[in-house]
């Protein structure tokens, strides 16, 4: 009887540090999978149309939810984004930061185009 329970026992040990192993190399991969998706984003080009908001953190940086629901912060050298705000917009630039905080990355505007003089 002894010998089944210690049997029983480490089995079910055995099964959850099985699990466990598991568990983790699939949270390695993920990881992993995320950082090359990072490398692989930033210097691309995106275009991104949404509605155009300003930061209320940042006073220089704008905003902008695409219509996948993601959201970018934007600066821009060249494009006056000031004079968007809360527009509806299609913006490109090239992906300089990759996803933080509450956003999907950032965006260095070098053409936008307005859709609407609202966001609806």
């Amino acid at each position: 009887m002894l010998r089944k329970f210690s049997s029983a026992m480490f089995a079910a040990v055995f099964g959850l540090v099985l699990t466990c192993a598991v568990a983790r190399a699939q949270a390695s991969d993920d990881q992993n999978a995320k950082q090359n998706r990072s490398a692989k984003i930033t210097g691309q080009t995106m275009t991104v149309t949404g509605c155009l908001t300003q930061d209320e953190k940042e006073k220089n940086e704008y905003l902008i939810t695409g219509e996948d629901g993601k959201t970018w912060g934007l600066k821009s050298s060249s494009v006056k984004l000031h004079d968007h705000l809360n527009h509806k917009v299609t913006v490109t630039g090239k992906v300089t930061k990759e996803g933080h905080e509450n956003e999907a990355g950032d965006l260095n505007v070098s053409n936008l185009q307005m859709v609407s003089q609202s966001c609806q």
